[in-house]
């Protein structure tokens, strides 16, 4: 159950009506950090924006000091305040549901992965470093739930130090700066990353995990400071951005000027959608946000397994042999470049992709990236339930 519901459900595939842009679009700000600052993080700011809403809830209230809020205002506009079900809402407005103990805080064994404070070192080809807490919206099924938006016990402590760590590990081929949200850092910091990772010569393409695209798209239309420096490190190294836009009412007008802009300035741009409960877990809706890919110039790179997360896996989790079907259908209604992602989860041992169904109780898996790498290309067959929702070997 959503916090807060009012109004008629209606198809999870309509578009979103845009009954609060207008707010949105009058506001004035100088800069991204100023438009942050006007965030939706409490029910009273949310109050304003979505009728019905019980400032006086001391459940709901609890749930924030937990599992903090931060819509921006442009993503609300589009939520559609008259349905119940509206999946913008779903995505970014907490639920009772975040209070189920249920799962773990740390689905994929990051823990054991990180070699210095903020650097995980799974696959010997890449490097994840978490460089903030910070995300411009704090997503409801975010499978690190455990820290963003409160601690800073796991991000990069000093940059040069992870830098030199890289350096010395000559494996080590691209790097994945992320988060927390990697856009969420100032410019300043940016190109410290971006100028030190360049300089190594045996990194081949650097890696930005970022949803602004997709929740706060402004910050990289409007912000030419930040434009000037991506373009710049992309004639030393190539540089991605990997986005994740989970259904069609987000691919807007303003999404699509972000991901052009991004584009422009040299940066190829994959997604990873989260196959999402009640938002994406119809074929028709999750084939149309992949055409849309193809059609505006986004490589789908992968629909995810969400992460029995905490909080998360009992709201958005689809059982596994559901979305097989799901992802499998998508596929067929897809032209050529719109089949190329796979469907994967990734668990404590890599990143395994789901490749069918065997017979009425046996799925077959394949490592696409593993923690050994004597396992990497490795295909296995588990007996799963109609109701399971995750595997591990």
């Amino acid at each position: 159950m959503l916090l807060f519901q009012t109004g008629r459900p209606r198809s999870p595939s309509a578009l979103p009506a845009q009954n609060i842009d207008r707010e949105w679009r009058c506001t004035d700000y100088m800069n991204w950090q100023d438009e942050l600052r006007h965030n939706i993080t409490t029910l009273d700011e949310l109050a304003a924006y979505i009728p019905g809403i019980d400032t006086g809830d001391c459940n709901a209230r609890n749930i924030l000091e937990k599992y903090p809020m931060s819509v921006p205002r442009y993503y609300l506009s589009l939520i559609n305040t008259d349905d119940e079900g509206d999946c913008i809402r779903k995505m970014s407005i907490p639920s009772f549901s975040e209070m189920d103990i249920t799962g773990t805080f740390d689905t994929s064994g990051e823990s054991s992965n990180t070699k210095l404070r903020g650097l995980q070192h799974k696959y010997p080809q890449t490097v994840l470093l978490l460089s903030t807490n910070r995300c411009a919206m704090y997503c409801r099924y975010c499978f690190r739930k455990r820290m963003v938006g409160s601690h800073t016990e796991e991000i990069v402590e000093d940059i040069d130090k992870a830098v030199s760590y890289i350096a010395e590990h000559t494996e080590i081929s691209n790097v994945l700066i992320s988060g927390g949200d990697s856009f969420l850092l100032d410019n300043a910091a940016i190109e410290h990353y971006l100028s030190a990772l360049c300089s190594i010569g045996h990194i081949d393409y650097i890696r930005f995990g970022t949803k602004v695209p997709v929740v706060f798209p402004q910050r990289i239309t409007d912000d030419r400071e930040l434009q000037d420096i991506l373009k710049k490190y992309c004639t030393k190294k190539q540089l991605y951005v990997m986005t994740q836009f989970n259904h069609p009412s987000e691919l807007t007008e303003h999404a699509v000027n972000a991901v052009n802009c991004l584009k422009s300035l040299g940066l190829i741009v994959k997604n990873q959608t989260v196959l999402l409960k009640g938002i994406n877990d119809d074929p028709a809706v999750l084939a149309g946000l992949m055409k849309q890919f193809t059609k505006i110039g986004i490589l789908p790179y992968y629909v995810f397994q969400c992460r029995p997360v905490t909080g998360v896996k009992n709201q958005f989790q689809v059982p596994l042999r559901t979305g097989y079907d799901i992802v499998e259908q998508a596929k067929r209604l897809q032209n050529g470049n719109g089949k190329c992602f796979r469907y994967a989860l990734s668990n404590p041992d890599g990143k395994v992709e789901i490749i069918g169904k065997m017979d009425d109780s046996h799925m077959i898996f394949k490592y696409h990236q593993a923690k050994n790498p004597d396992n990497i290309g490795r295909i296995f067959i588990k007996e799963i339930s109609e109701d399971a929702c995750w595997a591990e070997e």
